[in-house]
Protein backbone atom coordinates (compact mmCIF):
# COMPACT_ATOMS: atom_id res chain seq x y z
CA UNK A 1 0.00 0.00 0.00
CA UNK A 2 1.17 3.24 -1.06
CA UNK A 3 1.89 6.03 1.61
CA UNK A 4 -0.70 8.57 1.43
CA UNK A 5 0.65 12.37 0.69
CA UNK A 6 -0.61 14.54 3.02
CA UNK A 7 -0.63 18.35 2.68
CA UNK A 8 -0.36 19.51 6.66
CA UNK A 9 2.15 17.71 9.20
CA UNK A 10 3.47 15.90 6.16
CA UNK A 11 6.58 15.11 8.84
CA UNK A 12 4.34 13.13 11.59
CA UNK A 13 4.80 10.07 10.24
CA UNK A 14 8.60 10.45 10.11
CA UNK A 15 8.15 11.43 13.46
CA UNK A 16 6.17 8.35 14.84
CA UNK A 17 8.73 6.30 13.52
CA UNK A 18 11.13 7.13 15.47
CA UNK A 19 10.10 8.30 18.82
CA UNK A 20 6.60 8.23 21.05
CA UNK A 21 4.61 11.37 20.11
CA UNK A 22 2.86 12.55 22.87
CA UNK A 23 -1.19 13.31 23.27
CA UNK A 24 -2.20 15.87 25.69
CA UNK A 25 -4.69 14.96 28.48
CA UNK A 26 -8.07 15.86 29.61
CA UNK A 27 -9.67 19.21 28.74
CA UNK A 28 -12.97 18.31 30.84
CA UNK A 29 -10.92 17.92 34.05
CA UNK A 30 -9.05 20.70 33.96
CA UNK A 31 -11.90 22.88 33.09
CA UNK A 32 -13.21 21.75 36.12
CA UNK A 33 -10.37 22.92 37.74
CA UNK A 34 -11.58 26.47 37.14
CA UNK A 35 -14.70 26.14 39.09
CA UNK A 36 -16.73 28.44 36.58
CA UNK A 37 -20.54 29.27 37.48
CA UNK A 38 -23.42 30.03 34.88
CA UNK A 39 -22.19 33.65 34.31
CA UNK A 40 -18.66 32.81 33.26
CA UNK A 41 -19.94 29.94 31.15
CA UNK A 42 -21.54 33.26 29.89
CA UNK A 43 -18.49 35.26 29.52
CA UNK A 44 -19.03 37.54 32.85
CA UNK A 45 -16.91 39.49 34.08
CA UNK A 46 -13.63 38.70 31.11
CA UNK A 47 -12.71 41.70 29.20
CA UNK A 48 -9.70 40.11 27.81
CA UNK A 49 -8.69 39.35 23.86
CA UNK A 50 -12.24 38.02 22.39
CA UNK A 51 -14.46 38.82 24.98
CA UNK A 52 -17.87 38.70 24.06
CA UNK A 53 -18.92 41.09 26.86
CA UNK A 54 -23.03 40.83 27.10
CA UNK A 55 -24.13 38.60 24.10
CA UNK A 56 -25.24 35.32 26.34
CA UNK A 57 -26.04 37.08 28.93
CA UNK A 58 -29.68 36.50 27.87
CA UNK A 59 -29.48 33.16 26.92
CA UNK A 60 -32.85 31.11 28.13
CA UNK A 61 -31.47 28.12 28.79
CA UNK A 62 -28.68 27.24 31.10
CA UNK A 63 -25.12 26.94 29.40
CA UNK A 64 -22.69 25.95 32.15
CA UNK A 65 -21.39 22.11 31.35
CA UNK A 66 -21.18 23.43 27.80
CA UNK A 67 -17.54 23.27 27.64
CA UNK A 68 -17.17 23.88 24.10
CA UNK A 69 -19.06 27.28 24.28
CA UNK A 70 -16.01 28.19 26.14
CA UNK A 71 -13.99 29.24 23.50
CA UNK A 72 -16.11 31.45 22.70
CA UNK A 73 -16.54 33.28 25.58
CA UNK A 74 -13.78 32.15 28.07
CA UNK A 75 -11.16 31.64 25.26
CA UNK A 76 -8.56 32.77 28.57
CA UNK A 77 -9.22 29.14 29.84
CA UNK A 78 -8.88 27.34 26.81
CA UNK A 79 -5.46 28.40 25.91
CA UNK A 80 -4.37 27.92 29.63
CA UNK A 81 -5.24 24.59 29.54
CA UNK A 82 -3.76 24.16 25.99
CA UNK A 83 -0.40 25.66 27.19
CA UNK A 84 -0.32 24.14 30.29
CA UNK A 85 -0.34 20.79 28.07
CA UNK A 86 2.09 22.12 26.47
CA UNK A 87 4.46 23.39 28.68
CA UNK A 88 4.27 19.16 29.63
CA UNK A 89 5.67 18.31 26.93
CA UNK A 90 2.36 17.11 24.68
CA UNK A 91 3.64 16.44 20.76
CA UNK A 92 -0.35 17.04 19.77
CA UNK A 93 -2.80 19.19 21.62
CA UNK A 94 -6.61 17.97 20.84
CA UNK A 95 -9.06 21.10 20.13
CA UNK A 96 -12.20 21.68 22.51
CA UNK A 97 -14.45 20.59 20.34
CA UNK A 98 -15.48 17.08 21.19
CA UNK A 99 -19.57 18.06 21.49
CA UNK A 100 -19.17 20.79 18.79
CA UNK A 101 -21.53 19.43 16.88
CA UNK A 102 -24.66 20.32 15.73
CA UNK A 103 -26.10 17.27 16.89
CA UNK A 104 -24.45 17.27 20.28
CA UNK A 105 -25.38 21.23 20.81
CA UNK A 106 -28.99 20.70 20.21
CA UNK A 107 -28.71 19.54 23.55
CA UNK A 108 -28.53 23.23 24.69
CA UNK A 109 -30.24 24.35 21.98
CA UNK A 110 -26.69 26.34 20.11
CA UNK A 111 -26.45 23.91 17.23
CA UNK A 112 -26.01 27.40 15.40
CA UNK A 113 -23.01 27.78 17.11
CA UNK A 114 -21.60 24.70 16.00
CA UNK A 115 -19.47 25.95 13.08
CA UNK A 116 -18.47 28.73 15.51
CA UNK A 117 -17.04 26.54 18.50
CA UNK A 118 -14.98 24.66 16.00
CA UNK A 119 -13.36 27.38 14.28
CA UNK A 120 -12.92 29.42 17.48
CA UNK A 121 -11.31 26.16 19.02
CA UNK A 122 -9.01 25.42 16.52
CA UNK A 123 -7.43 28.87 16.30
CA UNK A 124 -6.90 28.84 20.20
CA UNK A 125 -4.79 25.67 19.53
CA UNK A 126 -2.95 26.62 16.38
CA UNK A 127 -2.30 29.42 18.34
CA UNK A 128 -0.56 27.59 21.46
CA UNK A 129 1.27 25.09 19.22
CA UNK A 130 2.83 27.82 17.23
CA UNK A 131 3.82 29.60 20.21
CA UNK A 132 5.54 26.20 21.56
CA UNK A 133 6.74 25.32 18.61
CA UNK A 134 10.42 24.48 17.56
CA UNK A 135 12.79 22.99 14.85
CA UNK A 136 13.41 20.30 16.78
CA UNK A 137 10.14 19.79 18.43
CA UNK A 138 7.06 20.60 16.34
CA UNK A 139 3.95 20.42 17.89
CA UNK A 140 0.20 19.70 16.15
CA UNK A 141 -3.54 20.54 16.88
CA UNK A 142 -5.45 17.29 16.60
CA UNK A 143 -9.15 18.55 15.41
CA UNK A 144 -11.38 16.28 17.87
CA UNK A 145 -14.18 14.95 16.61
CA UNK A 146 -16.23 13.28 19.22
CA UNK A 147 -19.25 10.89 19.30
CA UNK A 148 -22.19 12.78 20.16
CA UNK A 149 -24.65 11.99 22.67
CA UNK A 150 -26.69 9.83 20.04
CA UNK A 151 -26.29 6.88 18.69
CA UNK A 152 -27.14 5.15 15.01
CA UNK A 153 -27.07 1.67 15.95
CA UNK A 154 -28.88 1.27 19.28
CA UNK A 155 -32.44 2.27 19.94
CA UNK A 156 -33.30 4.69 22.69
CA UNK A 157 -36.73 2.96 23.55
CA UNK A 158 -36.43 -0.84 25.54
CA UNK A 159 -39.54 -1.26 24.14
CA UNK A 160 -39.00 -0.61 20.10
CA UNK A 161 -35.42 -2.27 19.02
CA UNK A 162 -36.23 -0.31 15.90
CA UNK A 163 -36.15 3.33 17.11
CA UNK A 164 -33.46 5.65 16.02
CA UNK A 165 -32.95 9.40 17.40
CA UNK A 166 -30.44 10.20 14.82
CA UNK A 167 -29.47 9.10 11.38
CA UNK A 168 -26.71 8.85 8.95
CA UNK A 169 -27.11 11.74 7.30
CA UNK A 170 -27.95 13.75 9.84
CA UNK A 171 -24.61 12.86 11.67
CA UNK A 172 -22.71 13.10 8.33
CA UNK A 173 -23.72 17.06 7.89
CA UNK A 174 -22.81 17.62 10.96
CA UNK A 175 -19.37 16.51 10.93
CA UNK A 176 -18.31 17.54 7.83
CA UNK A 177 -19.63 21.27 8.97
CA UNK A 178 -16.56 20.07 12.15
CA UNK A 179 -14.31 18.97 10.04
CA UNK A 180 -14.45 21.90 7.48
CA UNK A 181 -14.36 24.35 10.52
CA UNK A 182 -11.26 22.25 12.15
CA UNK A 183 -9.34 22.79 9.21
CA UNK A 184 -10.03 26.37 8.42
CA UNK A 185 -9.07 27.23 11.95
CA UNK A 186 -5.93 25.34 11.49
CA UNK A 187 -5.75 21.88 12.39
CA UNK A 188 -3.11 19.40 11.05
CA UNK A 189 -4.26 16.31 11.93
CA UNK A 190 -8.32 14.93 12.67
CA UNK A 191 -9.29 12.86 15.92
CA UNK A 192 -11.98 10.82 15.85
CA UNK A 193 -11.94 9.66 18.78
CA UNK A 194 -14.43 7.96 22.11
CA UNK A 195 -16.02 5.70 19.59
CA UNK A 196 -19.01 3.79 20.74
CA UNK A 197 -20.82 2.98 17.97
CA UNK A 198 -19.29 2.11 15.26
CA UNK A 199 -22.04 3.48 12.31
CA UNK A 200 -21.26 7.04 14.04
CA UNK A 201 -17.99 6.87 13.04
CA UNK A 202 -18.32 5.68 9.91
CA UNK A 203 -20.95 8.98 9.69
CA UNK A 204 -17.59 11.39 10.40
CA UNK A 205 -15.04 8.99 8.25
CA UNK A 206 -17.45 9.36 4.80
CA UNK A 207 -17.69 13.20 5.71
CA UNK A 208 -13.99 13.53 6.25
CA UNK A 209 -13.28 11.60 3.26
CA UNK A 210 -16.25 14.03 1.45
CA UNK A 211 -14.19 17.21 2.84
CA UNK A 212 -10.86 15.58 1.39
CA UNK A 213 -12.27 15.28 -2.28
CA UNK A 214 -13.97 18.82 -1.88
CA UNK A 215 -11.54 20.47 -0.67
CA UNK A 216 -8.27 19.00 -2.50
CA UNK A 217 -6.54 18.48 1.29
CA UNK A 218 -5.46 15.40 3.32
CA UNK A 219 -4.77 15.48 6.79
CA UNK A 220 -3.42 12.67 9.34
CA UNK A 221 -6.32 10.67 10.68
CA UNK A 222 -6.40 9.17 13.81
CA UNK A 223 -9.34 6.79 15.21
CA UNK A 224 -9.29 5.75 18.57
CA UNK A 225 -12.74 3.40 20.16
CA UNK A 226 -13.92 2.72 23.18
CA UNK A 227 -14.43 -0.54 24.85
CA UNK A 228 -16.63 0.09 27.59
CA UNK A 229 -16.05 -2.92 30.00
CA UNK A 230 -14.65 -5.83 30.53
CA UNK A 231 -16.64 -7.62 28.11
CA UNK A 232 -13.87 -6.19 25.13
CA UNK A 233 -16.43 -4.82 23.18
CA UNK A 234 -17.18 -1.27 22.19
CA UNK A 235 -20.62 -0.13 22.97
CA UNK A 236 -22.51 -0.90 18.85
CA UNK A 237 -21.20 -4.77 19.99
CA UNK A 238 -17.61 -5.12 18.08
CA UNK A 239 -14.52 -6.35 19.03
CA UNK A 240 -11.45 -4.99 19.38
CA UNK A 241 -10.18 -6.38 15.91
CA UNK A 242 -13.51 -5.95 14.03
CA UNK A 243 -13.76 -2.58 14.92
CA UNK A 244 -10.34 -1.79 13.32
CA UNK A 245 -11.74 -4.00 10.06
CA UNK A 246 -14.98 -1.81 10.24
CA UNK A 247 -12.39 1.25 9.72
CA UNK A 248 -9.52 0.48 8.30
CA UNK A 249 -10.83 1.37 4.42
CA UNK A 250 -10.26 5.20 5.59
CA UNK A 251 -6.37 4.54 5.91
CA UNK A 252 -5.98 6.32 9.20
CA UNK A 253 -2.44 7.33 10.16
CA UNK A 254 -3.26 5.78 13.70
CA UNK A 255 -6.03 3.62 15.21
CA UNK A 256 -6.48 3.38 19.16
CA UNK A 257 -8.31 3.33 22.16
CA UNK A 258 -9.28 5.51 25.08
CA UNK A 259 -11.41 6.72 27.58
CA UNK A 260 -13.47 4.28 29.61
CA UNK A 261 -11.26 2.78 31.15
CA UNK A 262 -7.70 2.49 32.74
CA UNK A 263 -4.29 1.94 31.34
CA UNK A 264 -4.90 -1.92 33.72
CA UNK A 265 -7.98 -2.92 32.03
CA UNK A 266 -7.11 -1.58 29.08
CA UNK A 267 -4.10 -3.44 28.19
CA UNK A 268 -5.39 -6.62 26.74
CA UNK A 269 -7.63 -4.16 23.65
CA UNK A 270 -4.13 -2.72 23.38
CA UNK A 271 -2.42 -6.19 22.57
CA UNK A 272 -4.77 -7.14 20.26
CA UNK A 273 -4.44 -4.10 18.22
CA UNK A 274 -1.09 -4.35 18.12
CA UNK A 275 -1.53 -7.67 16.61
CA UNK A 276 -4.06 -7.05 14.10
CA UNK A 277 -3.40 -3.59 12.62
CA UNK A 278 0.14 -4.52 11.98
CA UNK A 279 1.00 -2.12 8.92
CA UNK A 280 -0.79 1.52 11.07
CA UNK A 281 0.54 3.27 14.36
CA UNK A 282 -1.20 2.40 17.48
CA UNK A 283 -2.35 5.41 20.24
CA UNK A 284 -3.60 5.15 23.28
CA UNK A 285 -4.79 7.16 25.99
CA UNK A 286 -6.86 5.72 29.36
CA UNK A 287 -8.49 7.26 31.66
CA UNK A 288 -6.55 8.01 35.01
CA UNK A 289 -7.45 4.52 36.45
CA UNK A 290 -10.99 4.72 37.84
CA UNK A 291 -13.74 6.70 39.07
CA UNK A 292 -13.55 8.33 42.65
CA UNK A 293 -15.35 11.19 43.25
CA UNK A 294 -13.69 12.02 46.57
CA UNK A 295 -10.47 12.51 44.47
CA UNK A 296 -9.35 15.61 43.28
CA UNK A 297 -9.28 15.12 39.09
CA UNK A 298 -12.39 12.47 39.97
CA UNK A 299 -9.99 9.19 39.30
CA UNK A 300 -7.90 7.38 41.59
CA UNK A 301 -4.70 7.27 39.61
CA UNK A 302 -1.60 9.65 40.16
CA UNK A 303 0.61 10.93 37.30
CA UNK A 304 3.34 8.16 39.10
CA UNK A 305 0.80 5.15 38.69
CA UNK A 306 -0.32 6.57 35.40
CA UNK A 307 3.14 7.06 33.83
CA UNK A 308 4.28 3.48 35.30
CA UNK A 309 1.21 1.55 33.47
CA UNK A 310 1.84 3.21 30.19
CA UNK A 311 5.39 2.62 30.11
CA UNK A 312 4.71 -0.98 30.16
CA UNK A 313 3.30 -0.61 27.03
CA UNK A 314 5.57 1.29 25.50
CA UNK A 315 8.28 -1.29 26.89
CA UNK A 316 5.92 -4.16 24.83
CA UNK A 317 6.56 -2.34 21.66
CA UNK A 318 2.29 -1.70 21.67
CA UNK A 319 2.35 2.19 20.81
CA UNK A 320 3.36 4.70 18.97
CA UNK A 321 1.15 7.52 20.35
CA UNK A 322 0.34 7.83 24.39
CA UNK A 323 -1.63 10.09 26.19
CA UNK A 324 -4.39 10.57 28.71
CA UNK A 325 -8.01 11.01 28.89
CA UNK A 326 -10.39 11.51 31.85
CA UNK A 327 -8.80 12.29 35.40
CA UNK A 328 -5.76 13.15 33.73
CA UNK A 329 -3.62 16.54 33.47
CA UNK A 330 -1.06 18.61 32.83
CA UNK A 331 1.26 16.33 35.05
CA UNK A 332 0.23 13.06 34.21
CA UNK A 333 1.27 13.79 30.96
CA UNK A 334 5.04 15.59 32.01
CA UNK A 335 5.30 11.96 34.00
CA UNK A 336 4.06 10.23 30.67
CA UNK A 337 6.64 11.95 28.35
CA UNK A 338 9.49 11.57 31.21
CA UNK A 339 8.62 7.89 31.59
CA UNK A 340 8.98 7.03 27.49
CA UNK A 341 11.25 9.41 26.38
CA UNK A 342 14.00 7.16 25.84
CA UNK A 343 11.65 4.12 25.18
CA UNK A 344 11.82 2.63 21.31
CA UNK A 345 8.39 3.59 19.28
CA UNK A 346 6.50 0.43 18.36
CA UNK A 347 8.03 -0.79 15.13
CA UNK A 348 5.17 -1.51 11.96
CA UNK A 349 5.04 -4.59 11.02
CA UNK A 350 4.61 -3.85 7.16
CA UNK A 351 6.26 -0.14 6.41
CA UNK A 352 4.18 2.44 4.11
CA UNK A 353 6.15 1.70 0.81
CA UNK A 354 5.74 -1.88 1.03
Amino acid sequence: MQALHYTRAAQLPDILSQRIVILDGAMGTMIQRFKLGEAQYRGEGYTGPGAVGDRFKDFPRDVKGNNELLSITRPDVIRDIHERYLAAGADLIETNTFGATTVAQDDYHMPELAREMNLKSAQLARAACDKYSTPDKPRFVAGALGPTPKTASISPDVNDPGARNVDFEQLRAAYYEQVEALVEGGSDVLLVETIFDTLNAKAALFAIDEFFENSGQRLPLIISGTVTDASGRILSGQTVTAFWHSVRHSRPLAIGLNCALGATLMRPYIQELNRVAGDTFISCYPNAGLPNPMSDTGFDETPEITSRLVHEFAAEGLVNILGGCCGTTPDHIGAIAKAVQNVPTRKMFYPAEA
